[in-house]
């Protein structure tokens, strides 16, 4: 009787401290352009798409899925592509809704600083 045992390769130290540091790299940059000012349009779309390249080098690597059969990614990838067409369809309505805050007529009152006459 002989013992068929697969083998999984689960990486190494090596590849998982490369992955990490593609990780903090790309969190810094989405930081750096938080702080930039820009077209709300133009950073969004950036940040999307960085954070949905850390969400693709951590489920890839971390959760192992990169080494994982293929009928287990074809289940989990329309999921994502079905969240990502989630946040396109709700994106539009929330740009809208942010131009709908109550705009003042007139300026808000200032206040008055008291001197030692008063």
């Amino acid at each position: 009787m002989s013992a068929h045992a697969e083998e999984h390769f689960a990486g190494t130290n090596k590849l998982f401290s490369s992955i990490w540091i593609w990780l903090l790299l790309l969190t810094g940059i989405e930081i750096f352009l938080g702080y930039k000012p820009m077209a709300i349009h133009f950073m969004l779309t950036i940040l999307l798409g960085l954070s949905i390249i850390k969400a693709a080098l951590i489920v890839a690597y971390f959760m192992h899925l990169k080494f994982e059969r293929l009928s287990l990614i074809l289940t989990v990838v329309p999921m994502l592509v079905i969240c990502i067409c989630l946040l396109f369809v709700f994106f539009p309505d929330s740009f809208r809704s942010s131009g709908l805050r109550y705009k003042f007529k007139e300026p808000p009152p200032v206040a008055v600083e008291k001197t030692e006459d008063q």
